[in-house]
């Protein structure tokens, strides 16, 4: 096995010191907010199995990097908005870290959900489950 010179929990430990971390409470209390722009980067099957915040953005976490970019070709308009507060989340916080991370490497402004959609859904707040995909068994 190679050896790495450093962890996963290390770098989510050091993302987590130089982002924006939002307490759950503090965003199922703004679920409504319209300057706040909720970005989901879980995985698709995730969101179908588990629900989705009602209202929230879906950006695939290998996507996010050239979504928020003006000058990609896969830029979404989404992601162009002024004033508003991006909160990234994923299932428990450690994917979304990193991609606030690198987003604010590249001078896009964002926090996190600190503790994810998992403490969402503990807490109460509200979740949206999507229709059934047609073909699926």
């Amino acid at each position: 096995m190679p050896t790495l010179r450093k962890t996963s929990a290390q770098m989510v430990a050091e993302a987590r010191a130089r982002i924006d971390e939002v307490e759950t409470p503090d965003l199922v209390a703004a679920v409504d907010d319209p300057n706040f722009v909720i970005v989901d980067i879980r995985d698709i099957r995730e969101r179908e199995k588990t629900g989705f915040i009602p209202g929230s953005v879906h950006a695939p976490r290998g996507m996010v990097e050239f979504w928020i970019d003006p000058e990609s070709p896969y830029f979404k308009e989404v992601f162009g908005q002024e004033g508003k507060k991006y909160v990234f989340l994923c299932a428990s916080g450690w994917r979304s870290a990193l991609t606030v991370a690198t987003l604010k490497d590249m001078g896009f402004e964002a926090a996190h959900l600190k503790d994810g959609f998992s403490s969402w859904e503990k807490l109460g707040g509200p979740v949206e489950k999507p229709e059934p995909r047609s073909g699926k068994t």
